[in-house]
């Protein structure tokens, strides 16, 4: 097989959490919703729960994101090829993409909004005027308000045209809401609502052509406005001549406002407005003049029901069903979302017109920690809501005559920095730690009966929430039950062990993978675990247990700071969705290991599963040591001193017989490891050797030999080899890439060549393949005399992390001659992505 030649690569899967702001999340015309996910504007179908994409293209945060159509505007997209999306970030900048339907979903970047804002974009809300125009405005905290007109190409590959029709200054108090409509009555003008911390709801009223002039204000909340939406024309009669406007605030509320069109300037005499007064309409606002009409504003409405602040309130979108003529029919129906753990629907009562909750979701999320915003589909027959977690919660209507709200899968993942990734021993799943202090575990879910390709990844289970940023872990390898180690910003390594639920679950989840039940241990007593108060440690639930209910009643005031509710461990038989995750899937914790004096960095197991390796963060040499402990009695059996800084990787040679170590210091260490009778270690300095300019950040060794790679910030990889077991020689340094080099794995592809690749992970996201063919002296010799590397496959950056690449590990090959492999990679924009990899 030639190497030089190519390799392809195909995403699998991406689990990626939402970015806890409000205003992130939009559902647009084309069923996907949009996101961020730290830098990237990501895209999931809530068909099949998979992240479909990341963009890359923001250099900060993404704080919101808007579809144009979005699915209020579903009833006018039907015939759309291309749609549009916005996305504004934390340095104020907005990037417009374009989605072609007709090229297999292909993504576009078409530009960067000019003269952006100065600080972080709030919010972002746009309509469409017609089938290629559409008017958007954003603001942000720099206190301004930004209004476009832009224009769609009629044809494929045009440019799309961006004219700012206003910039509006509104003062110190910053806007954090806006909406934009058409005004009723084919006047030609648009309105611009928006509201902020100040309490008001400002109007604003403009020609399509630019220019908006301040109406009127809305007074009535007593808290910031969080959300305002204005619904489509409501008709009466057959005539458009009213429309109206939801806003939501801090101080729990939400308000219905009616705009209607005033026919004429004499309607208004008393013995008219009489028969109009009801209690829908009860109290009398401003009147908004636009051009030679005006609309009297009334309060339609106030809705009381969140018991703690309205983040988000929508109009249920408008059917294509048209009615009598007209194109599309408003629904009386909103949907609110709180953070009370709770997303509420209201509609009028039939006979009354009193605005009622008629649907309340999510109130037994004990883990949701409040909504951030609510959505509607396209179809109105789902809601979405995004947490402080970062998670979704999708509940669709399953009823045919009545309501019936269930809730549905969705994509999950971690919503910080994702530190640290290892593949199962037979790879059925890959674990994941990170800095939201949380531990997870994502497999490809076989059972699934309707997607037609084994792809659908899911997270499975969350072993570990814990109270601290969790920074590295390794898998136990060797036989026996599932173990990991996992290390924290503490100074303890902690050891887990699968319990029965989730051995259960996995075995359903991999149902046909049958080397596994051997696993499936009768004798494993633990069925669960359960959280302390703090967060830390996770109790066992054993099997015997579960069939008793504890008494609660018994305490003797000692719960009182915290009562934490059981956890009720599952065997899952679909996969979870975040209430039964956050709660039902923990493992217990079996041990402690004790003994570094700084925050835990790196680990990593030996391949016979017999010993651990860790490190932990050092500004000395005493503190730099790195510990070995003794898998099953967890004792401490060495420790390695060689350097002087942190060391951040250490990995075992592919026979186990050395330790490779890189460390902060700029230095590689190699140690010799040779067991003897009882168990005990012997272990010495083979070589310890300055290797780079910059930090080393991470090493691999070569499947087939004692040869192995080291990556640094000096944006080098250098190919070393352990000339004849006494000392290290360089093979050879490849190109300088494009940025500091983060991670590195070493795949084997056939050992009678001695072919591997190398993938290498950057700081900019990016990933690089390379070919290496080691040759050797002469054929029994493990001496290298000298080593090929060539480029085997430069990823996508459509592909690849928007940040740094923080650890890339290959699956072990199941068998030697494997051509598709599987890569998995972590990175700090909280994404932990599965590509394969097919080498020709």
């Amino acid at each position: 097989m030639s190497m030089n030649g190519g390799a392809e690569v195909r995403r699998v899967f991406i689990g990626a959490a939402c970015n806890r702001v409000v205003n992130n999340v939009s559902w647009g015309a084309c069923d996907l919703v949009a996101f961020g996910a730290q830098n990237a504007v990501a895209i999931f179908c809530p068909k099949n729960a998979q992240i479909l994409t990341t963009l890359p293209g923001h250099r900060a945060a993404v704080n919101c994101t808007q579809w144009l159509p979005s699915s209020k505007f579903a009833f006018k997209a039907e015939q759309l090829e291309r749609h549009y999306l916005l996305s504004g970030d934390a340095d104020g900048a907005i990037i417009l993409w374009e989605l072609s339907l007709l090229d297999r979903k292909q993504w576009r970047h078409v530009l960067q909004v000019p003269q952006s804002h100065k600080k972080g974009v709030t919010c972002i809300t746009g309509i469409m005027v017609s089938q290629t125009e559409a008017i958007f405005a954003s603001t942000s905290s720099d206190g301004t308000v930004y209004v476009w007109e832009l224009l769609f190409p009629s044809t494929t590959g045009g440019d799309c045209k961006l004219l700012c029709l206003e910039s509006l200054f509104v003062g110190s108090k910053p806007m954090v809401a806006l909406s934009l409509a058409e005004l009723p009555g084919n006047t030609g003008h648009i309105i611009l609502a928006m509201g902020g911390l100040d309490n008001k709801i400002h109007l604003y009223c403009g020609e399509r052509t630019g220019k908006f002039l301040r109406a009127c204000e809305l007074k009535g909340h007593t808290d910031w406005i969080r959300s305002l939406d204005f619904s489509l024309p409501i008709c009466t009669n057959s005539e458009a001549n009213s429309i109206l406007l939801v806003s939501s605030s801090q101080d729990k509320g939400i308000r219905i406002w009616k705009l209607a069109l005033q026919s004429s300037p004499r309607s208004t005499q008393g013995a008219y407005r009489k028969e109009e007064i009801s209690l829908s309409s009860y109290i009398e606002g401003p009147v908004l003049v636009a051009g030679s009409s005006s609309y009297q504003i009334s309060l339609e409405s106030l809705l009381i029901g969140h018991e703690d602040w309205v983040y988000s309130v929508a109009w249920q979108p408008p059917s294509t069903a048209s009615v009598e003529g007209i194109d599309f029919y408003q629904p009386q129906s909103i949907l609110s979302a709180s953070m009370d753990k709770t997303m509420m629907i209201w509609q009028p009562e039939k006979t009354s017109g009193i605005w009622m909750n008629v649907v309340t979701v999510g109130e037994l999320s004990h883990c949701a920690l409040g909504f951030y915003g609510g959505h509607w589909s396209p179809n109105g027959d789902s809601i979405l809501a995004h947490g402080y977690g970062g998670s979704f919660h999708l509940w669709k209507n399953v009823g045919v005559n009545l309501d019936n709200w269930q809730p549905q899968k969705v994509p999950s993942g971690h919503f910080a920095a994702v530190a640290d990734i290892a593949w199962a021993r037979s790879g059925e799943y890959i674990l994941s730690v990170s800095h939201d202090q949380t531990t997870r575990i994502f497999a490809s879910w076989q059972n699934e009966a309707s997607l037609r390709d084994g792809d659908a990844w899911h997270e499975i289970a969350r072993p570990q929430v814990h109270g601290h940023d969790i920074n590295c872990v390794t898998i136990i390898q060797g036989k026996g039950n599932h173990r990991f180690v996992s290390g924290a910003d503490e100074k303890v390594a902690r050891v887990f062990e699968a319990p029965l639920s989730f051995l259960k679950t996995l075995n359903y989840a991999t149902s046909q993978n049958s080397s596994f039940p051997e696993d499936l241990q009768a004798d494993v007593q633990i069925f669960g675990a359960n959280m302390s108060a703090l967060g830390l440690s996770q109790k066992p639930i054993y099997v015997q247990a579960t069939h008793e209910t504890p008494d609660r009643n018994g305490n003797d005031g000692l719960d009182t700071l915290e009562t934490i509710p059981d956890a009720v461990p599952t065997v899952l038989t679909e996969p979870p969705i975040e209430d039964q995750l956050a709660w039902h899937t923990l493992w217990p914790e079996s041990h402690k290991l004790y003994g570094h004096g700084n925050e835990l960095f790196s680990l990593c197991c030996d391949h016979k599963g017999k010993l651990v390796a860790s490190s932990c963060k050092a500004q000395s040499a005493a503190a730099a040591e790195i510990w070995l402990w003794q898998v099953g009695s967890w004792k401490a059996v060495g420790h390695l001193q060689s350097h002087s800084l942190t060391v951040t990787q250490m990995e075992f040679s592919h026979d186990d017989s050395m330790l490779l170590a890189v460390s902060r210091d700029r230095q590689f260490s190699v140690f010799t490891l040779k067991r003897t009778g009882n168990d005990e270690v012997s272990y010495q300095l083979l070589a310890r050797q300055e290797a780079h300019k910059r930090i080393i950040w991470s090493c691999a060794w070569n499947p087939y030999g004692h040869e192995f790679a080291t990556g640094s910030r000096d944006k080098t990889v250098k190919i070393w080899a352990v000339d004849g077991g006494s000392s290290v020689k360089q093979l050879i340094t490849l190109p300088v890439f494009s940025s500091s080099v983060t991670a590195l794995s070493w795949v084997g592809l056939g050992h009678q060549r001695n072919n591997g690749l190398l993938a290498v992970g950057m700081e900019s996201g990016l990933i690089e393949l390379w070919s290496l063919s080691i040759r050797r002296t002469d054929d029994c010799s493990f001496a290298a005399a000298g080593v090929a590397a060539a480029v085997a496959l430069r990823f996508d950056p459509f592909v690849c992390h928007v940040s740094a690449v923080n650890r890339l590990a290959w699956k072990n090959p199941e068998n030697e001659d494997s051509r598709n492999m599987q890569l998995a990679s972590c990175g700090a924009d909280h994404c932990v992505r599965v590509f394969e990899v097919n080498v020709d």
